[in-house]
């Protein structure tokens, strides 16, 4: 967690920025495999030098962004989970709850569907 220290630190809502830590903390513990690294100012991870996940936070939601492929694919689990989403990313409204499970399924179909890619965004 201490490379996202800067990007929490500049977190101004005391609420926001321990949900951002949980959330972070859990990927870090069930994914150990993965990077950490900040990167256009928002947390990510990284698995063989690939983009997996990134995270920003906003006044009304955080940001999850699986680029469009991770999206795309569970679309019909977002909308079930109530997230509002677009092509490349969802967002989570920070009052509501976050369903680890979705976003575990995400994060391995991103490592296996990713598995062979030798770039950082799918091309």
């Amino acid at each position: 967690m201490e490379v996202f220290a800067e990007y929490l630190a500049h977190m101004s809502n005391p609420q926001h920025k321990a949900r951002m830590e949980k959330i972070l903390g859990w990927v870090a513990e069930n994914f150990t495999n993965l990077i950490p690294k900040t990167a256009w100012n928002q947390p990510m991870s990284t698995d063989h030098g690939t983009f997996i996940i990134g995270f920003s936070a906003t006044k009304s939601h955080l940001a999850v962004a699986p680029e469009m492929s991770g999206t795309l694919h569970f679309f019909d689990d977002m909308v079930q989970a109530g997230y509002d989403h677009t092509k490349q990313l969802f967002r989570i409204k920070w009052d509501s709850p976050v369903n680890f499970s979705l976003l575990e399924r995400i994060l391995t179909y991103n490592i296996l569907d990713k598995a062979d890619c030798s770039t950082f965004w799918r091309k």
